[in-house]
């Protein structure tokens, strides 16, 4: 099987925004087009990368990146029973955004790395292997 990398909105809103990190989102990326990796969201992760940009940007600005992400080569997850039940555990144990519980509970489930720069999945380093972004 191939390796597979998660990613949260964090990185996905670094690669839109060229923000430090955006470089590694694009390479994990590339690799999943040439059939060398996974690169793995959840739609809950989605929907908080679309309620960002349509604050920032405006409802205009949804359907071109949300064409953008389906165009690319992520694979995206839909929430299962156990996925919304490890999420929710997350939750319940952790302090951090629920949504950010279920990039976490992707993460765990795959055995994957998980890219962000949102310093609340500090906390998770001992359950999930992290990659830094602009680190």
């Amino acid at each position: 099987m191939l390796d597979a990398w998660v990613l949260d909105s964090y990185a996905v809103l670094a690669l839109l925004q060229g923000e430090p990190g955006a470089e590694d989102v694009v390479k994990q990326i590339e690799a999943a087009q040439q059939g060398r990796s996974r690169v793995l969201m959840t739609w809950v992760n989605v929907g908080e990368v679309l309620y960002t940009i349509e604050r920032r940007r405006g409802s205009d600005s949804v359907p071109q990146v949300l064409g953008l992400l389906e165009a690319s080569a992520v694979s995206f997850v839909d929430v299962d029973r156990s996925l919304a039940l490890m999420a929710a555990s997350i939750k319940a144990n952790h302090a951090l955004a629920y949504a950010d519980a279920f990039a976490a509970a992707l993460a765990m489930r795959e055995d994957a790395p998980l890219m962000t720069g949102d310093p609340e999945f500090g906390q998770l380093e001992d359950q999930v292997s992290i990659h830094w972004l602009g680190a």
